[in-house]
């Protein structure tokens, strides 16, 4: 027969101490109130009887379950989720919280489902997360109870939320190719109406501008967020009269249809064009040759940001607003070997 389980009049006993103290010594927020060394002994015989604090009674005492859902359209199954899921996961394992993870893929009745299912089991807060930076409408079970929206914003003025800061990424990808000497630089931009196509775009041109580059030299052509839109586009941009030296690709899956262009064309990466990307999807940049110098979502920061936002509602005293707040994060530049100084004129 399987071995019962400890139960903490067995600590008790076998410490020789109260149920109370026992309690007490385990606690994270009453373990002061007992003397050290009784403190120790019981951590010690609790450790070699194997005992666990029941959560559930942990959680009627507490009115704290120590985990937090996290809803998501389809953000779980893509690469980029490991990024943002270890952030969360970091940040609640500092607080003994654990991340319980829902998946809707875009289904309005998987997701009641999954919010209510979390709901059931008396989560502390709620991340809802989108796979791509958008405009998302928080469903109404999820407001009035801590919660922050990670990697897509709201309108709702009560919710925080936490995303990539595009325009400064749009920036600092100009930037590099400018500061490597590039004087004719184009994007490579997406078609889809979401924020990171306006947002790269928006900080690129003003980064052209501040370099004193005419409006009018500073190409961008849109296409398909894909391979075979980055390589169309490519074509169309490298095959101008006035060829630029440097290229700015809105994600690195465009990035792989630049290289395939410039192959075609007989020019070579880095000498004849440099090449910037965008996400840092690794397979791509570190697997073309040379490597991609891109720009990374912060996933894991954003992760981070939204428990610590979501951890300052939770704890914010009864009776109180909780607080909100909203945030950009900047996207780190990570430097391969796509980029170098032009070619002289």
């Amino acid at each position: 027969m399987p071995q019962s389980r400890a139960t903490i009049k067995d600590v008790a006993a076998a410490a020789g101490v109260s149920i109370t103290t026992v309690s007490h010594a385990l606690s994270a927020h009453k373990a002061a109130r007992v003397a050290p060394r009784t403190r120790d002994r019981v951590r010690a015989v609790a450790a070699d009887l194997g005992y666990e604090a029941d959560a559930l009674a942990r959680t009627m005492r507490t009115q704290r379950s120590q985990s937090v859902g996290f809803i998501s359209d389809e953000i779980a199954t893509t690469p980029f989720a490991g990024h943002l899921v270890h952030g969360a996961q970091d940040a609640l394992r500092a607080r003994a919280s654990v991340l319980l993870v829902a998946t809707t893929e875009y289904h309005e009745d998987v997701e009641r489902q999954a919010i209510k299912a979390l709901q059931d089991r008396r989560v502390d807060g709620m991340l809802y997360a989108a796979m791509y930076h958008r405009i998302v409408v928080v469903p109404e079970a999820l407001r009035g109870s801590p919660l922050v929206v990670v990697n897509a914003r709201t309108a709702e003025p009560d919710t925080s939320w936490v995303v990539p800061d595009e325009v400064r990424g749009g920036w600092d990808a100009a930037d590099v190719l400018l500061a490597a000497g590039h004087r004719r630089i184009a994007m490579i931009n997406n078609v889809d109406d979401i924020p990171a196509r306006d947002g790269r775009e928006q900080g690129f041109r003003a980064r052209c501008a501040e370099a004193g580059l005419p409006a009018a030299d500073v190409v961008v052509e849109h296409a398909a967020a894909v391979a075979e839109g980055g390589y169309e586009a490519s074509i169309r941009v490298l095959r101008g009269r006035s060829r630029p030296t440097g290229l700015f690709c809105f994600n690195d899956r465009m990035v792989m249809g630049a290289y395939r262009a410039a192959a075609e064309l007989g020019l070579s990466i880095p000498v004849d064009l440099s090449v910037v990307g965008f996400d840092d999807l690794e397979l791509i940049s570190e697997g073309l040759y040379p490597g991609v110098t891109t720009l990374a979502l912060p996933h894991y920061e954003m992760g981070v940001w939204a428990v610590e936002q979501l951890y300052a509602q939770i704890d914010a005293p009864a009776g109180m607003s909780m607080p909100v707040r909203t945030a950009e994060l900047r996207c780190a530049v990570i430097q391969r070997a796509s980029v170098t100084s032009p070619p002289p004129p």
